[in-house]
């Protein structure tokens, strides 16, 4: 049949369009139905469809004419044997440019048919085949839908393989893999590790050979390719991609350079940070000499942006500032690193005090901001490397961060307000300047610089007088409700129960030096109702034995102070809390073989040893407590009994030899038991009917003895 011509001919284009339209939901027979799709591709090709058109062709033929010229195999009379495949791929690119018709399962079910063209031998004649592809592939990727079944449907192999092919539109290949890796990095390396670790391996390559500003796009381009989710360092061609990153970088950040040049290169050196920590870099002089250089230019960039702040030159600097917080904390991890460090002394003498002047200008800018400024993330990000800063150097800038400490509590307590911020993050995890629907948990990160300044009068008197106690106190319930919902099975110690433990370390200072506080501030009861419900779940985890340690001693102190309160008196949960107690001081030790002699000696019980360094303090700190506690309830001693420990003890100490226990805990135990048996006279009998005015003798215990002999 004879079609008028199109808009190049004859200017009304739409008209011609709405009559082939016409022809095409009439049409009697395929040759009709395929010249006037000649002319409608035409005009999709021409960028002559606008949204009503688009609509008005994927109602005329919908996905059914579309789906069979992909899959014919006769091209018409003289025709390349790809023509229907070609048109069908032009009508769906048309097709996809609608968001709805994109997530659509008519074209996810596609995806195969994409990857086959995208790994197919792509002659002159097919490129339009494989641009239009890469417009479906895109539009897919930005439905909600689209990334997971990319992922799934095998496109990641298929992108990275028509990437190192280097043919047509490979460069599209690149993007389209940078905006999977961006949505869905860890399911991607799960299943296409090998390709991805390839398409890795040609852009470190690249990197290192380049010599021109390609070295600087790659600088952009490189960080999408090295995944949190999946240790470079475990396999060969991984470690061989980081050495090249490594003397790519070298190169670079030992040249003179742009602004422009320098952002780009300490980003790429940040992702890297970020993914390896500090492995990427080799020791000897010339990876001491890198880690320095790049700590140093991470305290330049960080002076010059933060302390003469201009609003629009501040705003497109934020994310280099960011890449710069995680190279500083860097910098800080490895000036305290004693096994096998990277930097000698000299170095980390003059990388703390370079450093000093950073964290300076950080607390210089977190004083300007204004209240309308505070969801910004890159504050998140300011106060998250402050607090790194604040854990681990407590004699510098301190004037400084006591000044400042009014405003971390504000804003602390702002975003705990707002959100449930108990999202456990990776520790490495960069926050992304360009804003984030994630929770921002800003208290997890100040908790170890407060647990320092709540040991020092002038620090602890602020963070008492802003109401940091009552706040600490409802992110340990808020933090114990997550720990308690997610299964006990032994896990990686997570960013939750790595915060309960400091925490316990801030409540046990605040007990220690403001006991006062603890007496009238309404919320340590609540919090004492948590601590005697929280350990008897906890103890029978071992897996979570050094926070079990630090509930237990912290519960202790703080019922010395308590004794009184309502929680206290008799109440069930009390009792199985002391016995829960009780049991974690009475199983720390036990009579082992000494190999020295026929004897038996005193040690740490098995179940113990691993966290032993960690709980020896706090067992010690325990078992005074425990002391101070058997005069105040009177059903205390019962409860000793009842677990069978002073039996067990009395046991011990008069089977092993007394030059196996030491001075301090000699002291701990005879504390214990004078208390006791001052306390009960049926303990007293127990202590003498195992031998107690002996061993008594034996061990030094003039106090016990004294308590013993008296009628």
């Amino acid at each position: 049949p004879r079609f008028p011509a199109m808009a190049s001919d004859t200017g009304d284009g739409h008209a011609t369009l709405k009559r082939c339209l016409g022809v095409l939901r009439d049409a009697k027979n395929d040759s009709e139905q395929f010249a006037a799709l000649l002319l409608v591709t035409k005009a999709v090709k021409a960028g002559e469809v606008d949204a009503k058109t688009r609509r008005q062709i994927f109602d005329a033929i919908g996905f059914t004419f579309p789906t069979r010229l992909l899959t014919s195999r006769q091209p018409p009379a003289g025709c390349p044997p790809h023509t229907f495949r070609a048109l069908g791929l032009t009508l769906l690119a048309c097709f996809c440019t609608d968001p709805e018709l994109a997530g659509h399962s008519q074209i996810l079910n596609k995806i195969p048919t994409f990857n086959d063209i995208l790994l197919s031998p792509c002659d002159p004649d097919s490129t339009s085949m494989v641009d239009d592809v890469y417009q479906c592939l895109s539009a897919v990727l930005a439905t909600a839908r689209g990334p997971r079944e990319l992922v799934i449907k095998g496109t990641v192999s298929a992108l990275c393989q028509a990437y190192l092919n280097g043919g047509h539109g490979s460069d599209c290949a690149l993007t389209l893999l940078m905006g999977l890796l961006a949505i869905a990095e860890a399911k991607c390396w799960q299943r296409d590790a090998p390709q991805l670790l390839a398409v890795l391996s040609k852009l470190s390559g690249d990197f290192l050979k380049a010599e021109d500003m390609t070295k600087f796009e790659l600088c952009e381009v490189l960080p999408h390719f090295i995944p949190l989710s999946h240790p470079l360092t475990e396999n060969s061609q991984g470690s061989e991609c980081l050495c090249r990153l490594y003397k790519g970088l070298a190169d670079v950040l030992g040249s003179k350079l742009s602004q422009s040049q320098r952002d780009p290169a300490l980003k790429l050196a940040a992702s890297l940070v970020q993914a390896c920590g500090a492995e990427w870099i080799p020791s000897g002089s010339g990876g001491s000499k890198f880690l320095a250089l790049l700590v140093n230019l991470a305290c330049v960039e960080v002076r010059l942006t933060l302390e003469e702040p201009g609003p629009m030159e501040m705003e497109g600097k934020k994310e280099v500032v960011t890449a710069c917080y995680v190279l500083l904390e860097m910098g800080i991890q490895e000036c305290l690193r004693e096994e096998n460090p990277l930097l000698e002394n000299v170095q980390k003498m003059q990388l703390m005090r370079i450093m000093e002047e950073a964290f300076g200008a950080v607390i210089f800018y977190l004083r300007e901001v204004k209240e309308e400024e505070l969801q910004d993330p890159f504050i998140f990000a300011s106060v998250r490397v402050l607090g790194a800063w604040m854990a681990e150097e407590t004699s510098s800038l301190k004037q400084e961060i006591c000044e400042l400490l009014p405003f971390l509590v504000d804003y602390a307590r702002k975003l705990f307000k707002e959100g449930s911020p108990a999202v456990s993050l990776p520790q490495a995890e960069l926050v992304s300047t360009k804003g984030s629907a994630l929770p921002r948990d800003a208290l997890r990160f100040l908790l170890p610089g407060f647990c320092h300044l709540t040991a020092e009068d002038r620090p602890r008197d602020i963070l008492i007088s802003e109401g940091a106690p009552a706040l600490l106190c409802e992110y340990f319930l808020q933090q114990w409700e997550v720990l308690a919902s997610k299964s006990m099975a032994p896990a990686p110690l997570t960013s939750t129960e790595m915060s309960l433990q400091t925490l316990c370390g801030i409540f046990l200072n605040l007990v220690v030096t403001a006991p006062d506080l603890v007496r009238r501030d309404k919320t340590f009861s609540s919090l004492m109702v948590v601590l005697l419900n929280a350990l008897p779940l906890l103890l029978p985890q071992k897996h979570h034995l050094v926070l079990a340690a630090n509930v237990a001693t912290l519960g202790l102190m703080m019922a010395r102070i308590l004794a009184g309160s309502a929680a206290l008196q008799g109440a069930k949960s009390a009792k199985e809390f002391f016995g829960a107690a009780i049991r974690f001081l009475s199983q720390a030790h036990a009579a082992q073989a000494d190999p020295s002699s026929d004897s038996l000696a005193l040690a740490v019980s098995p179940i113990y040893v691993s966290a032993w360094d960690d709980i020896q303090e706090l067992w010690f700190l325990g078992m005074q407590a425990l002391a101070g506690c058997i005069p105040l309830f009177p059903w205390l001693p019962h409860a000793v009994l009842q677990a069978q420990w002073l039996q067990g003890l009395s046991q011990l100490l008069s089977r092993i030899a007394p030059s196996s226990v030491d001075f301090e805990l000699v002291t701990a135990f005879q504390a214990v038991l004078v208390e006791l048996a001052r306390a009960s006279e049926q303990c007293r009998d127990v202590i003498l009917s195992h031998h107690g005015t002996e061993w008594a003798s034996l061990y030094g215990m003039a106090a016990l003895e004294q308590c013993l002999a008296e009628q």
